[in-house]
């Protein structure tokens, strides 16, 4: 008479299959049993076969917490045991969703200068005229310049940067492109290795 084999395919879909039949098996069989103190040994004897499949979870912290609670996974909640943990994962655990984080969306006026940009020139227009101020302001200019030239790799007209800083200073910030001059950007190509020169026999 012919063997019959059975297939995994055709066997109860395991819940948590990094563990395996074997352990799924065990923990089906803990569920049937009626007497709670033989009932809880089991579920122990099983948690410390399950720690043994992955002894590199030891490390981690609250190791054995995560095991009771994949133990209590695959029993379908049903485990009644008594358990090292008060807080042992629920059903209802699964399901929760995380507490969205309302994120306030501001509109961007120039969107290759960014928000950040654009508060800070607003913070700089209500600096008290000085060195400190005018200092300030040109670090602020040249950065901007310089995230126009990232984008176009193209010479970028002072005028132009001066234009944005009044516009976004309400026209508290004015520079003169005559009498303020801001910083060259160029490309600078990787400098080529040089090989090593062979030795003349």
């Amino acid at each position: 008479m012919p063997i019959m084999l059975t297939y995994n395919s055709l066997l109860k879909k395991l819940v948590l299959p990094e563990y395996g039949r074997n352990i799924q098996q065990m923990v089906d069989h803990c569920l049937t049993i009626e007497d709670r103190d033989e009932r809880t040994h089991c579920a122990y004897t099983i948690v410390q076969n399950m720690a043994n499949m992955f002894p590199q979870l030891r490390t981690e912290a609250d190791y054995q917490h995560k095991l009771w609670d994949h133990l209590m996974i695959m029993s379908g909640f049903q485990l009644d045991v008594d358990f090292p943990f008060d807080d042992i994962i629920k059903e209802e655990n699964l399901d929760t969703k995380p507490i969205p984080i309302p994120y306030q969306l501001e509109p961007i006026k120039l969107r290759h200068y960014g928000k950040n940009i654009e508060r800070m020139i607003e913070r700089a227009a209500e600096y008290p005229e000085g060195e400190e101020r005018d200092a300030l302001v040109m670090l602020l200019a040249n950065h901007m310049k310089k995230l126009i030239f990232q984008i176009n790799n193209e010479d970028v007209d002072d005028a132009k940067i001066f234009k944005d800083l009044a516009y976004y200073s309400h026209g508290k910030i004015r520079l003169d492109p005559e009498t303020h001059h801001l910083h060259e950007y160029q490309i600078i190509k990787p400098t080529q290795p040089v090989g090593k020169k062979k030795k003349k026999k």
